[in-house]
């Protein structure tokens, strides 16, 4: 009993440290406009979009969702837990429309403290974040990678610090992969430059060879502006399960985009106070929206399994919208400062 006890106590304080005191918070009303009218009459259209709740970093208040759709509900997958809103459009609609607005208060997120000794803990209670998947397989080349960045460590602190360090060293933000990236690890291996999923794909898969419990957060970013169109500022970072602890949040991505935008190299000490702030930290100005991998949605698609689910996501007559394409489906994020 007093085992247990102690356990739950410095998980507590690892939360209440996670939001270092004075740490910045952002606020606003996040606001998504969906018009599949465009697409062929005659057809059902079926909408899912990543709904977003509160947690111990935000909080989502006066959730408005309107439009012309014939139902809606708000479901979550079977796997990861996620909430989605989801609505759907007869074979007659003419009109498809459906707007989806949120006010966001988001806390800037600094972990600290994380504890020197690594306290028994059964990976069985992590197995979904350990396995690989479609994109990101944990033998072979990746375990191999692993093995040799880990060589000599022993804890899950020094593993996934390892990684993080070898993935802001030997890895770069190529602007002009399209959107986050596909996260294609073994692709990775062979040219390091992607986007944010592609970044936080190789630091989850090097993980979970490692043996360390890891996972995706898929995010839209906030604007710093009074009223912004946000509507591909999608982002995706990292977390690892630090035993004694909790989920510790790891954004490497994000510190090759400052170095790329700054022009800094490696050895600049602004990079280094990237490395150091975006180990256990991220800004106040993104919002969660979804986790997870090959992911198959609640009422099921037709399409195959998702890699990710931080865009909206739709079909019609069965067929799936391409949602980089802005003339096939015509979608919209804004951000109005609070």
């Amino acid at each position: 009993m007093k085992r247990t006890l102690s356990v739950v106590l410095v998980f507590i304080l690892a939360q209440v440290a996670s939001v270092a005191l004075g740490a910045q918070s952002h606020s606003g009303v996040v606001t998504l406009n969906v018009d599949l009218s465009s697409q062929a009459h005659g057809q059902e259209a079926r909408l899912w979009i990543p709904y977003p709740v509160s947690d111990g970093h935000q909080v989502i208040s006066d959730i408005q969702v309107v439009g012309d759709y014939a139902s809606s509900g708000v479901y979550t997958d079977r796997t990861f837990g996620t909430p989605i809103l989801y609505a759907q459009w007869p074979k007659e609609a003419k009109s498809r429309t459906l707007t989806f607005s949120f006010a966001v208060e988001r806390q800037e997120i600094r972990q600290t403290g994380f504890p020197t000794t690594e306290p028994a803990w059964n990976p069985a209670d992590y197995a979904e974040y350990l396995k690989p998947t479609s994109l990101g397989p944990v033998d072979g080349e990746v375990k191999k990678l692993a093995d040799s960045i880990t060589e000599n460590k022993t804890t899950v602190l020094e593993k996934s610090r390892a990684i993080y360090d070898w993935i802001v060293d030997n890895m770069y933000r190529d602007p002009e992969t399209i959107g986050c990236g596909k996260g294609d690890v073994c692709l990775l291996l062979k040219k390091p430059g992607g986007k944010c999923t592609d970044i936080s794909s190789v630091f989850i898969a090097l993980c979970r060879a490692a043996g360390v419990p890891a996972r995706e957060i898929f995010s839209v970013r906030l604007g710093k502006k009074a009223e912004e169109d946000i509507t591909t500022w999608q982002h995706c970072w990292a977390e690892f399960f630090l035993p004694g602890y909790g989920w510790v949040t790891a954004d490497p991505a994000d510190v090759r985009k400052a170095m790329l935008v700054e022009k800094l190299e490696l050895d600049n000490p602004k990079s280094k106070e990237y490395r150091e702030f975006f180990w256990g930290g991220i800004d106040p100005y993104r919002v969660v929206l979804a986790q997870g991998r090959d992911v198959q949605l609640n009422p099921p698609q037709s399409g195959p399994a998702l890699n990710t689910f931080g865009y909206p996501y739709a079909e019609v007559g069965g067929k799936v919208l391409d949602f980089y394409k802005s003339k096939e489906f015509v979608y919209s994020y804004t951000f109005k400062e609070k």
